[in-house]
């Protein structure tokens, strides 16, 4: 839908989430190897009527090889080889655009100066529309009055609706300005002055009370790009402290965030401690205690105690930055509900116009029908052949839910998957980091030799912390604890999928896992024992053995998450049923899964069996998703309907390989997804029933004849509005 009497950014509506061409889609990527793009804001798109008209005229054209429309922005991008865009923009201003490279562009959002201009020539149309009903009623005036104030406030009001209508006629297009121009000039040609000027004034009334709707889902994505400061207090060469514009700050600059500020840039903190509000990028309740070393992201608000910080990324590439970047993607990636709308639309509008001339023609030829009956009839089926309602019901519906995910932490990459999550039937999740913190700890030691316990504990951790495999790190950090005093080790060497050995005061010892004890001889049944009984806890088990004997046990176990056990109970509360994949023995995956309540477990995976496992769901149990960490789960994310990645904020990984990236650790927020996704699926049928069914509705009594088409028009953009509002409510959950 395009603008009417407002053609300024700020009152102009929109009727759609932008859908991108099939220059998006994996066929074509091949052809647009090696082309240009370039992006562009037209202030005049806002609709598929525009999109539609830019498509039809740059289709074909010789060395344009992909178009992506952004019309939440009002961006296009165009994939062209280096000579064409030149005429490819010609076109576009043939078509009354206007293309501004975008890092030219102002903000929409912003009013122009004209805008009270157009108010004021609105205001003049609609009384002037009202005195012609009130003449044309009164019989106070003659006729030629009544029309010539009529004409008059069509012509304030309608004139940029004559002009893109006579445009899209030109190119063969039957957007909403041609429908509206060929029904207002068809009731001033058979004498319906009043209600030809009331259905141009409420024409454009709805359009801007539609537009101020939708600029609510224009400001909720819009909301993320304000959250970070322009500027930053940067420390220079001589050490003082200067007031730098973010977008000068280069990497390992150092910069100071006062109690109360924002993060301007993401970084690493070298001085201070605080909590941070991170709920802008990660969506956590609770403020983060932040101690140097901790990461900070740009955006996220410093409570506490003053930091400095140093930089990790620039403005451009911040954590932040990046969510906007996949979010403004995300619009461009159309759901299955819009594609099907999208080619209705295409039907539908040519299947009215085409009614519309037979309800003209055929009574009155055939049926001995009154020519003026019929030809009004005809009139408002054009009007009822509009198809906004219908089109702008689901975009809205799909970015107000991306934007309400966004909110919570929960970075959707495009709107087939907010439609698919609702649909998950199975989920499988990896264990360590999605479960489990992925820090394991000592749990249990058990002596099993004569000597002293704190002489075992002390070899074990002087070899442990020699190693870098985490179990090791666990043994060690717990002794470091205890104060245990380390002792020198000699000849260390790591035995690959075994454990290390190194000599101390002479004698050899040994730390490893069960496979290392029966390579030396010295498990025993005993020990076997004692080794199930911890596995069957979830515990990984290492043995301090020397020359000759195994000395003593220690048991080391991956904490799980306090929020895990939950986030499986509203999984199951959601009838979704869950798995674990896990590369640690079956044992230790049987013991989580049981504590979380995980319904199946599955362990001793390498990613390829892991790929395996989802495969094996897809193919026998419905819709699928799986939870890792973006990165050793690579396979199974890819594969699996929707894959989810843990942890995403500054994990460049996680959130290009996942479908949905879960800013922070909390397994929670994939429950919470489920549900959107589900409001979501139910708006978009709430609006899709409601567009057809009134369109329905009014096709009937039109033919009965019992239809006006000022009630018409209301009734279109009634529609319109209503399932914007309806799908604005996804905001507010």
């Amino acid at each position: 839908m395009a603008d009417c009497c407002n053609n300024t950014a700020e009152t102009r509506s929109a009727c759609s989430e932008p859908a991108a061409s099939d220059g998006n889609s994996a066929d074509s990527a091949a052809a647009e190897q090696g082309a240009h793009a370039s992006k562009f804001r037209i202030e005049q798109m806002d609709c598929p009527t525009e999109q539609s008209l830019i498509t039809d005229s740059l289709s074909g054209m010789p060395g344009i090889t992909g178009l992506q429309f952004n019309l939440l922005q009002r961006t296009l991008t165009i994939k062209h080889e280096p000579d064409s865009l030149a005429p490819a923009l010609g076109a576009i201003r043939e078509l009354g655009f206007t293309p501004v490279a975008a890092a030219d562009a102002t903000d929409a959002s912003q009013p122009t100066p004209s805008g009270n201009i157009q108010w004021w020539r609105l205001g003049l149309s609609g009384v002037a529309a009202v005195a012609a009903e009130i003449l044309h009623f009164t019989e106070l005036a003659p006729e030629w009055v009544v029309a010539l104030i009529s004409i008059a406030a069509v012509l304030i009001c309608g004139l940029a609706v004559y002009k893109k209508g006579w445009i899209a006629l030109k190119h063969r297009n039957l957007n909403i300005n041609a429908l509206m121009s060929i029904a207002v000039t068809g009731a001033i040609l058979i004498g319906q002055w009043p209600e030809a000027a009331m259905v141009m004034v409420l024409f454009a009334i709805a359009e801007l009370i539609e537009a101020r709707s939708l600029d609510r889902a224009r400001n909720a994505i819009r909301g993320l790009m304000s959250l970070t400061p322009e500027r930053a207090t940067v420390q220079q060469a001589d050490g003082s402290w200067s007031e730098t514009d973010v977008a000068d700050v280069s990497i390992d600059r150092r910069v100071r965030a006062r109690p109360g500020e924002r993060i301007s840039l993401d970084g690493e903190v070298v001085k201070g401690s605080s909590t941070i509000n991170q709920a802008p990028i990660t969506g956590e309740s609770l403020p983060v205690d932040k101690v140097v070393g901790d990461p900070v992201f740009a955006g996220t608000i410093n409570q506490a105690g003053e930091l400095e910080y140093r930089v990790t990324a620039p403005a451009s590439h911040s954590t932040l930055a990046r969510i906007i970047h996949a979010v403004e993607e995300a619009q461009g990636a159309r759901a299955p509900t819009q594609r099907f709308v999208d080619r209705f639309a295409i039907i539908y509008t040519p299947a009215v116009l085409l009614l519309s001339i037979a309800v003209a023609i055929v009574p009155p030829l055939l049926m001995g029908g009154n020519w003026f009956d019929w030809v009004y009839r005809a009139l408002v089926l054009l009007v009822v052949a509009c198809p906004c309602a219908l089109v702008i019901s689901t975009p809205v519906t799909i970015v107000s839910g991306l934007a309400a995910a966004a909110r919570k932490g929960i970075l959707i990459k495009g709107g087939v998957y907010l439609e698919t999550g609702g649909k998950i039937t199975h989920l499988a999740l990896d264990k360590t980091g999605t479960i489990t913190h992925g820090t394991p700890v000592q749990t249990d030691f058990l002596k099993l030799g004569k000597g002293a316990p704190e002489d075992y504990q002390a070899t074990a951790a002087s070899l442990a912390q020699r190693s870098d495999h985490p179990v090791s790190q666990a043994i060690a950090t717990q002794a470091a604890e205890q104060a245990v005093a380390m002792l020198e080790v000699d000849d260390f060497a790591a035995l690959a999928g075994l454990g290390v050995h190194g000599s101390i005061d002479g004698h050899r010892y040994q730390l490893g896992n069960h496979r290392l004890l029966e390579e030396l001889g010295m498990c025993s049944a005993a020990i076997e024992t004692r080794l199930l009984q911890l596995e069957r806890q979830g515990k990984t088990v290492v043995i301090l053995s020397d020359e000759t004997q195994a000395l003593a046990l220690f048991a080391v176990a991956d904490t799980v998450k306090h929020s895990s056990q939950t986030a499986i109970a509203e999984l199951h509360q959601l009838g979704v049923k869950t798995l674990m994949l896990t590369g640690d023995n079956i044992h230790t995956a049987q013991a989580i899964a049981a504590q979380v309540g995980i319904d199946d477990a599955q362990g001793d995976l390498l990613p390829t069996d892991k790929l395996k496992a989802i495969e094996t769901l897809i193919n026998h149990q419905g819709t699928v998703g799986m939870v890792g960490d973006g990165i050793n789960d690579a396979p199974a994310l890819a594969r699996a309907d929707v894959g989810f990645a843990m942890g995403a904020a500054g994990t460049d990984t996680a959130m290009d390989i996942a479908d949905v990236a879960i800013m922070d650790d909390d397994l929670r927020k994939i429950p919470a997804f489920i549900r959107i996704s589900r409001q979501t699926s139910a708006v978009l049928k709430q609006n899709i029933g409601l567009a057809i069914g009134i369109k329905a509705v009014f096709l009937l009594i039109t033919l009965t004849g019992h239809a006006t088409m000022w009630m018409a028009v209301f009734a279109d953009m009634g529609v319109s509005l209503l399932v914007v509002l309806n799908g604005l409510r996804l905001l507010r959950k």
